[in-house]
């Protein structure tokens, strides 16, 4: 990495820091994917078990790797794994659990128009990527038993955002189903009860699903907070930086811990005075440069040029 000192530069390189998952985030084209993958590589490099994956519907990640990727972890070095999730699977796997937990906790004869409610509610907007924060969520539960170190390559700022938000969003939602089902399982109780009937004293497995669910999302909230920094990759344009201090605010005011910022694609000649901006702006969390060059950085080689220290 390029890391400026008045008109004179010296390599350097992005810290590692001491989060087990950091998400790399920016705006459309800035080269996340790019310092998202040579990160991770250098994580694996020093002998930590580390898992790449994108959340970016766009998968360039297997493009940044010059291998394919898949739904499935892929091993690329001895301690490098990446992944690039299928949105689409994600939320058919999703729909396909939901559908299974109603067949076990509702009448039979109201199955065909879940069924269709499904169907209907999987086709609607945001449905994929909230399929794909479950599936991150999980993932993040496999940190640090399975993967020393998660790297997630994030979708653009906009959808970043709410990644990290969903978490927090959905659980008093969840919340509020679980209380539903606790009155319709009391209801069903007391009513065998004045019919006569035997009361069965086992959990309802709907419920149980429900606070698991609740629990999940509580503890991924949590982690986000504790265990995860958000590292943002800007170019030096004006427009870029606005939108980058935008998001860097709004991730600060929600308690989520911003890591060092690279300013990528530098040209040789760049607007100082927009530079000193940047490095003045995120001052408190570190500013790392890397320049602008004609050859894309593509493959494990030029990956790791990118991160050429071990400090």
């Amino acid at each position: 990495m390029l890391l400026r000192f008045g008109r004179g530069r010296r390599k350097d390189t992005i810290p590692l820091g001491d989060a087990a998952i950091v998400f790399f985030g920016g705006k459309g084209g800035v080269g996340k994917t790019t310092m998202a993958a040579a990160h991770a590589l250098r994580f694996a490099d020093q002998g930590l078990r580390t898992l790449l994956i994108s959340t970016d519907p766009a998968h360039s990640l297997g493009d940044a790797l010059a291998m394919p990727l898949g739904d499935k972890p892929v091993q690329v070095t001895e301690r490098l794994w990446a992944r690039e999730p299928d949105a689409d699977a994600a939320l058919r796997r999703r729909v396909r659990r939901i559908g299974d937990d109603a067949a076990q906790a509702l009448p039979r004869e109201i199955l065909p128009a879940v069924s269709r409610h499904l169907e209907h509610a999987a086709a609607g907007p945001g449905m994929a990527e909230s399929a794909l924060a479950d599936l991150l969520m999980d993932t993040m539960e496999e940190v640090p038993e399975h993967w020393d170190r998660l790297v997630v390559d994030s979708a653009p700022t906009g959808h970043l955002l709410r990644l990290l938000h969903l978490p927090e969003l959905l659980t008093p939602w969840v919340q509020g189903l679980a209380r539903q089902r606790e009155r319709a399982v009391d209801a069903d109780r007391f009513a065998v009860g004045v019919a006569g009937g035997s009361q069965e004293s086992g959990d309802d497995p709907l419920l149980e699903k429900l606070h698991a669910r609740r629990r999940k999302l509580e503890r991924a909230a949590t982690r986000l907070r504790q265990d995860a920094e958000v590292r943002l990759v800007l170019v030096p344009r004006r427009m870029v930086l606005a939108e980058t201090d935008r998001a860097a605010r709004e991730l600060m005011e929600a308690g989520f811990r911003l890591g060092t910022v690279v300013v990528n694609q530098v040209p040789d000649d760049v607007d100082p005075g927009l530079l000193t901006q940047v490095h003045e702006r995120f001052a408190e969390q570190g500013t790392i440069e890397e320049a602008l060059t004609t050859k894309e950085p593509i493959g494990l080689d030029a990956l790791r040029e990118l991160m050429p220290h071990s400090g």
